[in-house]
Formats: structure tokens, C-alpha cells, sequence
């Protein structure tokens, strides 16, 4: 029989574990998938209009069998942890913003999602709502980054989908125009947003709505190379090192 003998030196053992700082527990921990895959999955749910059953299919060619489901998880789990990520990458915004509304569904209502880009076609930010109204409006504009943007830039809400009273009142600084045309650029970027939405004929949950959404926004981002994420990349490769790059931080 061997006796565990408690000598200073095993005490030093034991303090020295205790002391010692712990790496941070990463994302992906946890998961049956590795990360490369689990990321590729995402990444191809943010930028291709198909189904989760297309991309289900598609990793099975690739021999990864995976049911839809568990994909459907893996962007709920890991999209705001990737657009996180890469908020301090981003370029700094214009200053000049255009603001409008969007309607998507989700488990067969309506729901508004309001978008703000600026001059150079980066979405700064995105605010879904279950209403369209002045109080929602009025929510919209007073998220932190609306007031801070209007507040410092001239700014415009583009056409008739954004109410005015409720943002003239908060940002009386903001141009409210209703001409034809005006709101061209941001419309292009709600379809966009559309055709990535078709396939998946509705959302369910409110929560799926914002965070598609808010990645769909995000993916845009880095495909037109407004974050310092693989820029030297071609145009082509940049989404997958960005992606790749941001496995690593999270």
C-alpha cells in the first residue's frame, strides 16, 4: 500500500494549478463537428439562398452527414458570436446614411426589419420590429449607433417605409426624403436580403428573424471588403479566410 505523503512540494503543485490562468474555453467545445466544418456550414447558410435541407445535402457529398436541424443550431449558436467578433474590424462609416424599412415573415406574420447603409454600401446596423409604427420607428432610431451616427453626420430616412414624425422628432438633424428614387440603394440592399430569405419560405421565430437577418448584413459586409479581414484576398476567396479567421478569435 503506497501512503500520500502532503510535502511542501506537492502543496506548491497544487497552488501553482490553482493559480495558473485558464485558457478561455473556446466556441466549439462541446460540438461532435469540428470547427472547419461547423463554419463552412454557416458560412454557406449566410451567403447562399438555399434551404437548410440543400445544405444538408450538400455536406453529404462532402461526406458529412448531418441533419438540418443541427445546422439550423449551428448559425442560431454561432452567427452573433462571429459578427461579434468582427465589429472591430470594421471600416469607420460614411457620413452619410440612408435608413428605410423592410417587411420579411416569420411563422406567417409580418415583421419590419429597418436597415441603415451608408454612402459606400456598408450596413451599419439592422433593427427588426414587430410592428410598424412611430413607436417602433422611435425604437429604431434611438439604438446607440443611431444616435450616435446622426447625431455627428447628415443623414437621410429614404422613402415612405420609415415613419417621420417619431425620427424627426429624435433627429431633427436627419433629412426625410420622399422623392422618387431616393431610397434606390437601400432597396437593392433589402432585395438582397429577400432572395436570401425566398428559400427558406419564412422564419419561425423572431429570434431566427434577427440574427439571419443581422448575418445576412454582416456577410455583405465582408464580401464588399468593408472589414479588415482578408483584404488582400480576391474577391472570390474573401469570405472563407474572413470566416477562417474568425474560428480562431472565438
Amino acid at each position: 500500500m503506497h501512503l500520500l505523503r502532503w510535502g511542501p512540494s506537492s502543496q506548491t503543485d497544487v497552488m501553482s494549478r490553482r493559480l495558473r490562468p485558464s485558457l478561455p474555453r473556446s466556441a466549439f467545445a462541446g460540438f461532435c463537428f469540428p470547427p472547419d466544418v461547423i463554419v463552412l456550414a454557416v458560412r454557406w447558410c449566410l451567403r447562399l439562398a438555399l434551404s437548410y435541407r440543400d445544405f444538408e445535402e450538400l455536406l453529404a457529398e462532402r461526406g458529412i452527414e448531418v441533419d438540418y436541424t443541427t445546422v439550423d443550431r449551428w448559425v442560431q449558436r454561432f452567427t452573433p458570436l462571429l459578427t461579434e467578433a468582427a465589429r472591430p474590424c470594421r471600416h469607420e462609416v460614411g457620413d452619410r446614411w440612408q435608413v428605410d424599412q423592410t417587411s420579411v415573415k416569420v411563422a406567417g406574420r409580418w415583421r419590419y426589419g429597418c436597415r441603415a447603409i451608408d454612402q459606400f454600401g456598408q450596413v451599419v446596423d439592422v433593427f427588426v420590429s414587430t410592428r410598424r409604427d412611430s413607436d417602433a420607428a422611435e425604437r429604431c432610431f434611438k439604438q446607440p449607433w443611431a444616435l450616435q451616427a446622426f447625431g455627428q453626420s447628415r443623414s437621410q430616412r429614404s422613402g415612405p417605409g420609415v415613419p417621420g414624425g417619431a425620427g424627426g422628432a429624435l433627429l431633427p438633424a436627419a433629412w426625410h426624403r420622399t422623392d422618387q428614387y431616393a431610397n434606390n440603394r437601400v432597396e437593392c440592399d433589402h432585395g438582397r436580403l429577400k432572395a436570401r430569405l425566398r428559400p427558406m419560405r419564412g422564419l419561425k421565430q423572431d429570434h431566427s428573424a434577427d440574427v439571419i437577418i443581422a448575418g445576412q448584413a454582416f456577410v455583405q459586409n465582408l464580401r464588399r471588403g468593408h472589414c479588415e479581414l482578408a483584404v488582400e484576398e480576391p474577391a472570390n476567396r474573401r469570405l472563407t479566410v474572413a470566416f477562417d479567421e474568425l474560428a480562431l478569435v472565438i
